[in-house]
């Protein structure tokens, strides 16, 4: 009873100068938590003893982290450019910077200013996006999932979409094509084999009931040997015949043409528009590099009947993604490519990474390190199965312990035949000291 008769009183406890700069409101309802867990510790005769500069730490430590950020800052160094555990692409400190001029102050989102009254929150993307993509109109929603889900649900709704069995892709999270098709109010179609899809299987499926032919980029997987897949082209033009809508989901979209030869298995969104689609779909932070968002293009019409749907207020998307998405697009139209870090970090070539990787060598200590060739992907579920060169730096000592070392500094490597790999293609130049001087207190312990 000695012991619960000198927990202090709250009023009291609350003044100690180590909570002065401190909210007095999170430090009391910490400070009460504490005090009600010690009380019961002392009755279950779990404690015997303590004191109050302990009960003290114990409130600033539990204030301190209730305050910490659960997103911090991480270096990739794994070399996977598109790592979704990451947050695929980054983006540029200038495209931020001018975004921030419109996401920190009040703006004409949904404002026309010539005519001062409402106006739409989708003309300022539009603006620029159809005149970079050269299509009639387009439609931002928070991501591609979105866009495919909105396209089905407006056009489909009770209604057949034809996909071929091999593009019914899972993608990350366990979100399956044939469950979005079906949440959508879409009815699946399933033509073809899952290794063979002709122009025959799609005709074949049309009826009165058929909405759409669709076809799926399968942005994580490949299938080959004896395998054929019609070409968006020939379903564009049975759709045309039949007086149905053909809907490419691109997964992922890129502008520039690839390096290493990437291009071979994913299109450039240029070429899918030769085709003159009805409408296309493809993530803005993926190959385009921006921000989360799903980019719909197409024909006017349509995306005017898009933008109809009552579900579009639930997947639009805020005036953060429409700012930075903007700049990028911006960025994409005046080909200063150094603006997209996606791209940046795509495009270097192996002489730069060699470069980098032995000054790094020279930095941390030669006998402690060695420059190697290597092979990455992507990711992101973008260019499935295609390897591209790069440069990392090899640390000596036991790969696991090391890269829980580099870890638990925020630098995440890889490891590939028992060796850890700090991988320059996913490296921005900006990071490097904080990895010498990491490296350099990992391998002096």
């Amino acid at each position: 009873m000695q012991l619960l008769r000198s927990l202090p009183k709250i009023d009291k406890f609350i003044t100690n100068k180590a909570f002065d700069t401190l909210s007095s409101s999170l430090v009391t309802k910490i400070a009460k938590e504490e005090i009600e867990k010690l009380r019961a510790k002392i009755l279950s005769k779990e404690v015997d003893n303590f004191s109050e500069d302990s009960l003290v730490a114990d409130v600033v430590a539990k204030y301190q982290s209730l305050l910490s950020p659960s997103l911090i800052p991480l270096i990739n160094a794994t070399g996977v450019i598109l790592h979704t555990n990451m947050g695929r692409s980054l983006i540029d400190p200038v495209i931020l910077q001018n975004a921030s001029k419109v996401i920190c102050n009040y703006s004409n989102l949904e404002y026309n200013q010539d005519k001062g009254c409402r106006g739409e929150r989708y003309e300022h993307v539009s603006r620029h996006l159809t005149e970079l993509l050269g299509v009639e109109d387009v439609l931002v929603v928070n991501n591609n999932a979105s866009a495919v889900f909105l396209i089905l649900n407006t056009f489909a709704k009770g209604k057949e979409a034809v996909v071929s069995r091999g593009e019914l892709v899972e993608i990350g999270g366990s979100f399956r094509i044939p469950e979005v098709m079906s949440q959508s109010g879409a009815i699946l179609s399933e033509v073809g084999a899952t290794n063979k899809t002709k122009i025959s299987d799609y005709s074949n499926a049309i009826n009165e009931e058929t909405a759409l032919l669709m076809k799926v980029h399968r942005s994580n997987f490949t299938i080959e040997g004896f395998s054929e897949e019609t070409s968006y082209s020939d379903i564009k033009s049975l759709a045309e015949s039949h007086n149905l809508i053909d809907y490419y989901d691109l997964g992922s979209g890129y502008i520039p043409a690839l390096p290493y030869n990437l291009g071979s298995i994913e299109l450039p969104i240029s070429k899918i528009l030769e085709d003159n689609p009805t409408l296309i779909s493809f993530s803005g932070d993926k190959l385009f590099g921006s921000v989360q968002a799903g980019i719909i293009a197409g024909k006017k019409e349509m995306i005017d009947k898009l933008k109809k749907n009552q579900l579009l207020r639930m997947l639009r998307v805020d005036k953060i993604t429409l700012s930075i998405l903007e700049e990028s697009i911006k960025a994409y139209m005046e080909q200063k490519y150094e603006l997209i870090p996606t791209l940046k970090l795509l495009f270097t070539d192996i002489e730069e990474l060699e470069s980098r990787a032995q000054t790094m060598r020279q930095s941390i200590g030669e006998e402690l390190c060695e420059v190697v060739e290597s092979t990455t992907v992507m990711g992101g579920g973008t260019l499935p199965n295609r390897e591209f060169p790069t440069i990392a730096l090899y640390i000596r000592g036991k790969a696991s312990t090391l890269e829980r070392a580099f870890r638990a500094k925020g630098i995440i490597g890889r490891i590939e035949r028992d060796m850890y790999l700090i991988d320059f293609r996913s490296i921005e130049s900006r990071h490097e000291e904080k990895i010498i001087s990491v490296a350099r207190e990992v391998l002096s312990r």
